[in-house]
């Protein structure tokens, strides 16, 4: 009889026994997925809120630190260009010393950073921190979107990851703002520094325990190309910021602003002969790719710009404190957001590249034209709608820019895209800030300081901003092609 029944119990244990262990696979799985997300998701979300965190703080960090005007804008610049300049070669890092490690050493530089910032004494003692933020930035953030593309397969789960990734990118401007007011009004200017310790802290824990160890690869780092693009980025900036403060006579700017075309020229051949260039010029090879990093840079200006100045539109003309203009762009975040999400769960399947990426542009600059008819009595009223516009617009751009960036990419460069991705960004901030301060600074130079001064000053960077993303919606049509936005339109339309 015990014979008989063992066979049976076998085959009955025994698909039961294999069911049990592949849901015990999946569930170790689904975990170490959510922990990646956690990882990659609050590198990205931290790196991009402390490009916008500060901006609530900067009227107590110049009284604090006794900051010029025009010397203010480099608390964002130091970071931005620090963290735009070199991304390439933080990208080229992660493939050569493994993206794992660049990652969890980028981050802790990073967070480092944050505590010098926070503990800061003088203006000189910021910069370094802010600089010190953005190498960190660079080396951890085109790790984690290379670790993030490696980890989830193409097709659905690669699209609503990258989906995740676009609302923190675009939503963490916004976000940044509304966390800064409350960190400002609540207790010091020094917490949009301390914040990220202990945010900082799980991430790293996050990293350590689910990110995959990859391979070191044999290869040099290209330091040349590194400092020709950051020296030839950060020659242009100070230019326009000079032009800003002196006016367009001044020599200092004009020749800032040669000097600063010879280098990237420079960077360009350097590039085309290195052995292994940070940036593979084969990967503007695809005109639709190229002119996505563009519209990407494009977008971010407009947005910095408009930020830069209107964070500040609010508190000195309509006098809001650092808590309410915080809270005055949460519409925006919650559009951002909104759109982003709906973008991915179905525009994308139902539209093309190019329609999709002609409404977003369209929607911002629409909003941005909105804006640039504020005035010194303005209500919050005028800066709802305009604020929903924008975050919609930029929602919905961001995914289909990602996607085309990132599209058709061999495997061997996906670290470099991933950087180019970020640079794009990034560049697009520091490059774009610094256009509509020179364009403030000649709008308001030979009138009287005021509320109305400052108020056409703002305006008219707005419309500047607004201008370019019309143009960027131009570039889009005229590139992007009719495929659907998705990469796998089918797995998108059903998740």
């Amino acid at each position: 009889m015990s014979v008989s029944t063992s066979p049976t119990r076998d085959r009955t244990d025994g698909p039961s026994l294999r069911t049990r262990a592949r849901s015990r696979l999946d569930r170790s799985r689904i975990n170490t997925d959510v922990l990646v997300l956690i990882a990659v998701l609050g590198c990205q979300l931290m790196v991009v809120v402390d490009a916008t965190i500060v901006n609530v703080a900067l009227p107590d960090i110049q009284r604090s630190l006794d900051f010029s005007t025009s010397s203010l804008s480099w608390v964002l610049n130091a970071y931005t260009l620090a963290f735009g300049g070199l991304l390439l070669l933080g990208a080229r890092l992660g493939d050569i010393l493994g993206r794992r490690s660049t990652f969890l050493g980028g981050l802790g530089l990073f967070v480092a950073a944050s505590a010098i910032g926070g503990l800061a004494t003088d203006s000189t003692m910021l910069l370094v921190a802010r600089t010190l933020q953005g190498v960190g930035a660079a080396v951890a953030a085109p790790a984690a979107l290379a670790l993030l593309m490696t980890r989830f397969s193409e097709g659905r789960q690669r699209t609503r990851a990258l989906a995740l990734f676009t609302a923190v990118s675009i939503g963490g401007f916004s976000l940044g703002l509304v966390s800064g007011g409350a960190l400002v009004q609540w207790l010091d200017w020094r917490w949009v520094f301390f914040v990220n310790l202990p945010i900082g802290i799980v991430v790293a824990v996050a990293g350590a325990l689910s990110l995959p160890r990859t391979d070191r690869e044999r290869g040099s780092f290209d330091f040349p190309g590194a400092l020709l693009s950051t020296a030839g980025v950060g020659a242009i900036v100070y230019g326009l910021v000079s032009a800003a403060e002196h006016g367009w006579s001044g020599t200092m700017a004009i020749t800032s602003l040669v000097l600063g075309a010879l280098l990237i020229v420079g960077f360009v051949y350097a590039e085309r002969n290195a052995a292994q260039p940070i940036t593979p010029l084969r990967l503007f090879a695809s005109l639709p790719r190229s002119a996505a990093f563009a519209g990407r840079l494009v977008m971010v200006a407009g947005f910095m710009g408009m930020m830069f100045f209107l964070t500040q539109y609010m508190q000195e003309v309509l006098h809001y404190g650092p808590l309410e203009t915080g809270l005055a762009y949460l519409p925006m975040t919650v559009a951002t957001f909104g759109a982003s999400q709906l973008s991915a769960r179905y525009l994308v399947a139902r539209l093309s590249t190019r329609t999709l990426l002609l409404i977003a542009f369209g929607a911002a600059a629409a909003g941005l034209f909105w804006l640039s008819t504020l005035n010194a009595h303005s209500a919050y009223l005028s800066l709802l709608g305009p604020f929903i516009l924008v975050g919609a617009g930029g929602g919905m751009a961001f995914l289909s820019l990602t996607t085309a960036s990132l599209r058709g990419v061999h495997p061997d460069d996906a670290g470099a895209a991933s950087g180019l991705v970020n640079t794009a960004q990034q560049l697009g901030g520091t490059v774009g800030l610094a256009i509509m301060v020179a364009v403030f600074g000649a709008a308001t130079r030979g009138l009287r300081p005021s509320d109305a001064t400052f108020a056409h000053g703002m305006t008219v960077t707005v419309l500047t901003a607004a201008i370019l993303l019309t143009a960027g919606g131009v570039l889009m049509a005229l590139t992007q092609g009719e495929r659907k936005a998705a990469v796998d339109a089918a797995s998108v339309e059903a998740a």
